[in-house]
């Protein structure tokens, strides 16, 4: 087993052999587990769950895999997360929402994506949401919540339609093309998601955006265009950048 995974290009075999077999009840379905990841299938795929600030975030093949820099949105998310509602955008299987969950048991939490698959996932990692809900950004939210919200949080898709070629393939044939591809520049979801925040946001509530180090300026620039007030935050140890903006009160 060890021997096929690397030999598919598996660089920690021996750990993902180990959880193979630990998700298999016997050898046909660990042979069938072995058959899918050596065919290019994302191993939390394969194994039906992703490990996300300590948590099992459930997955469905097809639905985007939450990263490990991620963590970082989640823990700015979580920082600022008081009293008022939290949304999360383009949640995919929810995992920030559901790390934030965790630590605000108590929190008025929605998360929205435009992918049915994703909102099925999510909806399963977030029994304790006030909504999980399908639809186009803030579109699929309810109309209660303008200028209500304390924290808007979102991983929207920033890889540039010209460098989704370049992505792993496990990436780019395995996961939605909407959740990765960004358009031409990598910023047009980032751009909606900016220019409709202040519309959203409580006075003092703050739009937190995953992005890459090259494009946290242009990210920046767009915060500022709608009216907030940015700042660039990074994570060396997971080369994660996060840019974060309040609306003035």
């Amino acid at each position: 087993m060890v021997a096929a995974l690397r030999s598919a290009g598996c660089v920690f075999a021996e750990d993902e052999a180990a959880l193979l077999h630990e998700a298999a009840h016997d050898d046909t379905e660990l042979a069938e587990l072995v058959r899918r990841r050596v065919s290019g299938l994302p191993l939390e795929q394969v194994l039906g769950w992703a490990e996300f600030c300590g948590l099992r975030i459930s997955l469905s093949p097809g639905v985007f895999v939450p990263r490990r820099r991620t963590e970082f949105l989640a823990e700015q998310a979580i920082a600022l997360t008081g009293s008022g509602p939290v949304v999360e955008l383009c949640c995919g299987a929810g995992a920030v929402a559901a790390a934030v969950l965790v630590a605000h048991p108590s929190v008025e939490l929605y998360a929205a994506d435009v992918d049915p698959a994703a909102v099925s996932c999510a909806a399963g990692n977030l029994p304790g949401a006030a909504g999980v809900v399908r639809g186009d950004l803030y579109r699929a939210l309810p109309d209660e919540l303008r200028g209500r919200v304390e924290v808007v949080v979102a991983n929207a898709p920033y890889v540039p339609t010209g460098e989704v070629g370049m992505m792993p393939p496990e990436a780019r044939l395995h996961e939605p093309a909407v959740a990765l591809d960004g358009g031409a520049d990598g910023l047009d979801i980032q751009r909606r998601v900016a220019a409709e925040a202040p519309r959203w946001l409580a006075p003092g509530g703050n739009l937190l955006i995953e992005t890459s180090r090259r494009q946290a300026p242009g990210t920046a620039a767009l915060f500022t265009e709608a009216g907030l007030l940015p700042r660039i935050l990074h994570c060396e140890e997971r080369d994660a950048t996060v840019v974060a903006g309040t609306r003035p009160r």
